[in-house]
């Protein structure tokens, strides 16, 4: 059943919770994304079986929370984030994170390391705003980015076209985890695509890379694509979340 929380900054959450015993996972999910996917529902489905207690909510903006997609920023939806952990969940949480939901998960750990008892990265996309979105822009679409503060690209994922705005852009920049130390004192597991067109392979090397950990995996799958969504791309999902030593 959905519920609702208010966070401190007045935005209005909808989320899912299940209880259950040992810790906690937590699903982040994507740019435009939100908890009725097949990630979101299979994490679910394997929480109930395992009797582990599972969180998956909306960000301001996505699916059934309260707000516009386009007022939102990487900030907002961490703040949602770490909202939702610290009134929905006890304890050490196992932080499951894809694509966006990579860097909102990065950023709750660098906040919260000790609420935090591992991580799991699915295509995950830190600075995503800064080293994919921006880079890729045409004069044209800097012009109109300058001129009205927006543009609009194409989706393989919809049939309305991504909007992306300045202030997604420019409020990323103070949000980035590669340009400074990243400290991950738990059990990290990144899971990749070998053909994700939208978060590229070299974006998970760099994480794998850049983060300290003292135990820190990266598992590339040949032929998955960004969704990750296929039958055998899930099971290796559960497998990583049965073998985490948490």
């Amino acid at each position: 059943m959905t519920a609702y929380l208010m966070t401190p900054q007045g935005r209005r959450l909808a989320y899912h919770r299940t209880p259950g015993n040992g810790p906690g996972v937590v699903f982040l999910g994507g740019f435009r994304s939100d908890m009725t996917g097949t990630k979101a529902q299979f994490l679910q489905a394997w929480a109930e079986e395992n009797g582990r207690p599972f969180l998956r909510f909306d960000y301001s903006g996505h699916g059934q929370s309260e707000g516009d997609f386009l007022d939102g920023a990487i900030g907002d939806w961490f703040e949602d984030a770490l909202a939702m952990i610290e009134a929905q969940t006890e304890g050490p949480q196992v932080l499951v994170g894809s694509s966006m939901g990579g860097w909102i998960a990065l950023l709750v750990a660098r906040a919260l390391p000790q609420r935090v008892a591992a991580l799991v990265g699915i295509a995950a996309a830190p600075d995503f705003t800064e080293d994919l979105m921006e880079p890729s822009f045409t004069e044209a679409e800097r012009a109109a980015m300058e001129a009205t503060g927006r543009i609009e690209q194409p989706s393989e994922y919809s049939d309305e076209p991504y909007v992306i705005t300045r202030r997604l852009i420019e409020e990323g920049r103070s949000r980035l985890v590669l340009r400074s130390p990243l400290h991950l004192p738990f059990p990290v597991r990144l899971l990749q695509g070998s053909a994700d067109v939208d978060v590229p392979p070299s974006v998970a090397l760099k994480l794998f890379d850049h983060a300290e950990s003292p135990d820190m995996r990266l598992t590339l799958v040949k032929g998955a694509d960004h969704r990750f969504s296929e039958p055998e791309n899930l099971a290796l999902l559960a497998q990583t979340l049965d073998r985490l030593p948490v």
